[in-house]
């Protein structure tokens, strides 16, 4: 094939692996992470039998597969196809994969279940040619869970479940996402009714979409830079012209809890029935791990949830001891220190074109160096860590972010670095990190990062978190800690 019709695979869910010799990565969606057993032992089986076993859970609750070969294709998405699964929109110019709150319609502490909404947003947006000739991707987020687990703050259009005087419906944040250009979503400050839910997504992503502007240029064609040029009140005026009315106003009010990852054992709303979160270190699974869950799930007549920390949850267990030696079984057990829960790696090395350093086995050493060093102390930490700009991990909102870069060494040879990202955040004080340190070579990852975590589990205030600590501390004092030296506020501005 042709290198342009190759990029229009885009569209189906493919990109080509690394290096570009024929074989493929493919991009499962998976609405809110919520699936079948079926479904995902079909994934699993199509891993197996076309590829070589390879899975991953992503940052959007999909399934990445590898190694498909192009001569494959037809029958990997006549498979999937079969089991009531698809890949369109995966990746290229259109709507992503709808994220949400993966316990949604089981959290006991919900607002309400926004899996309908989920579902009929899927219908009118997936696959759909009228929503694949945007400017650029486009992402959605939807979810009424009480900690707002689904990061509607980077998220080009959030629905953030809300409800008003009696009313269940949603208060809208526009302009979220991460990559070279970081953005935290600003509010609408309307309610939205549940039922109006695709006409709100489809007026805001259409004033985008037809203004020529952007259009003109890749690099600013999302909609976070028309946000950044319009407001949040031209977008909301631009939107009720679209729909011919005016919206309700509504304030959204904050939250006080961090994100949650969903993990350990946890009651469901429906009576004698729990939840079980466990990692996935990394987010690496494979075939057969994905076939022998599925079948252990559809034994109790359970589904799977995959979380945006990259992890899995098995819902309706009645038998939380059974099912949880089972699942250690299968190399996920529920006793793992929560540090590999809550952190992310992007797919980087060794298939992605654009990773140029490694990710996920470089944040595994990092968070195992972590783990043996302070175990429990560190169960809570978010270190998340990208092989490029594009920002799939969310390194400028983890507690502490790296991204992948080179430097020198004494003698000027190239060496393996990282920029260490600072003070980001989701949650009650959402905040964009910086890059406080840069070029760090990568051997001296260990060390800088112990030293900062030793700082704060020295000096923090009763309850105080790592990112309020650091936010707390100047750059020279986290510079002490980690035996770095801050780079110049100007170069830090130049790099983000």
């Amino acid at each position: 094939m042709q290198e342009e019709d190759v990029v229009r695979l885009q569209w189906w869910g493919l990109y080509h692996d690394k290096p570009k010799i024929g074989t493929f990565m493919l991009r499962v969606k998976i609405p809110s992470g919520i699936i079948e057993p079926a479904k995902l032992r079909a994934i699993g089986e199509v891993s197996n039998r076309y590829g070589r076993g390879d899975a991953e859970l992503t940052t959007r609750q999909c399934i990445q597969l590898h190694w498909l070969d192009l001569a494959s294709l037809p029958d990997v998405f006549a498979d999937l196809e079969a089991a009531g699964v698809t890949s369109a929109g995966g990746c290229g110019d259109t709507v992503r994969n709808i994220t949400g709150c993966p316990v949604s319609g089981l959290a006991a502490d919900e607002l309400f279940d926004s899996t309908p909404v989920v579902e009929s947003a899927t219908a009118e947006f997936y696959g759909n040619p009228a929503w694949a000739n945007l400017p650029r991707k486009h992402k959605y987020s939807i979810a009424s869970c009480a900690d707002r687990c689904n990061a509607p703050e980077i998220n080009c259009v959030s629905l953030v479940g809300v409800v008003s005087e009696g009313r269940e419906g949603y208060a809208v944040l526009v302009g979220g996402g991460l990559s070279s250009v970081p953005r935290i979503a600003r509010g609408l400050g309307v309610f939205v009714p549940k039922e109006n839910a695709n006409e709100i997504l489809g007026a805001v992503t259409a004033v985008w979409s037809e203004d020529l502007k952007y259009r003109l240029s890749r690099v600013k064609a999302r909609l976070k830079f028309m946000v950044d040029d319009v407001g949040a009140q031209g977008m909301l005026e631009r939107v009720e012209a679209k729909l011919g009315r005016t919206l309700e106003r509504f304030a959204l009010p904050p939250i006080d809890t961090q994100p949650s990852a969903h993990v350990g054992v946890h009651a469901q709303k429906q009576e004698g029935l729990s939840y079980v979160g466990v990692p996935v270190p990394l987010g690496l699974s494979c075939g057969d791990q994905l076939i022998a869950v599925a079948d252990l799930v559809e034994s109790f007549g359970g589904d799977v949830r995959l979380t945006r920390q990259q992890n899995l949850i098995v819902t309706g267990v009645a038998d939380v001891d059974s099912v949880v030696a089972r699942l250690a079984e299968l190399g996920l057990p529920l006793s793992t220190n929560e540090i590999w829960a809550n952190s992310i790696a992007c797919t980087g090395e060794p298939h992605c074109n654009f990773s140029v350093g490694e990710t996920k086995t470089r944040l595994h050493g990092l968070v195992e160096h972590l783990e043996k060093t302070f175990g429990e102390d560190v169960a809570q930490l978010r270190l998340h860590l990208d092989g490029c700009p594009h920002a799939c991990a969310q390194h400028w909102v983890g507690d502490l972010g790296f991204q992948a870069t080179t430097g020198k060494d004494a003698d000027g040879n190239r060496v393996a670095a990282y920029d260490i990202f600072v003070r980001g955040s989701l949650g009650p004080a959402p905040e964009i990190g910086g890059s406080l340190f840069r070029r760090v070579a990568s051997d001296r990852l260990e060390p800088a990062v112990e030293g900062l975590v030793r700082g704060w589990l020295a000096e923090r205030a009763d309850g105080e978190t790592f990112t309020a600590f650091q936010r707390r501390l100047s750059d020279d004092e986290l510079g002490a800690l980690a035996g770095l030296e801050p780079a110049r506020r100007r170069i830090r501005e130049e790099a983000a």
